[in-house]
């Protein structure tokens, strides 16, 4: 049994597999006031489509529909087939508030009731 394909079976089957990850895809990365669907995240970075990817580099930001995940320093990586690479020089988690300056006791009143 032979496995190959012809060559426009082989483009509709790649172009299918796009398609079914830009569909799912939540994860955007924004740069400046443009979005990008993320289609793979990983540890050490994330991946675009090559067709609608610039060669980003620098700062930018992931987002998780509306909710900002995480600020990041890439690089563009490598072309991987149908999709761009980029590795993170630096992630940092996004949190939704103001880190605190002090140690906060842990069996310390919340509030204080009055009886």
């Amino acid at each position: 049994m032979t496995t190959f394909l012809p060559k426009e079976v082989q483009d509709g089957l790649d172009l299918a597999r796009k398609r079914a990850l830009r569909r799912k895809a939540r994860l955007r990365v924004g740069v400046g006031d443009e979005t990008f669907p993320v289609l793979d995240l990983r540890r050490g970075g994330f991946a675009l489509d090559i067709a609608d990817a610039p060669k980003l580099r620098g700062l930018v930001d992931i987002y998780d529909g509306t909710r900002h995940l995480y600020s990041c320093l890439i690089v563009a990586s490598e072309e991987d087939g149908a999709l761009m690479r980029y590795e993170f020089k630096r992630s940092t988690r996004a949190h939704d508030h103001v880190p605190l300056d002090f140690v906060r006791d842990p069996v310390a009143p919340i509030a204080l009731l009055e009886g």
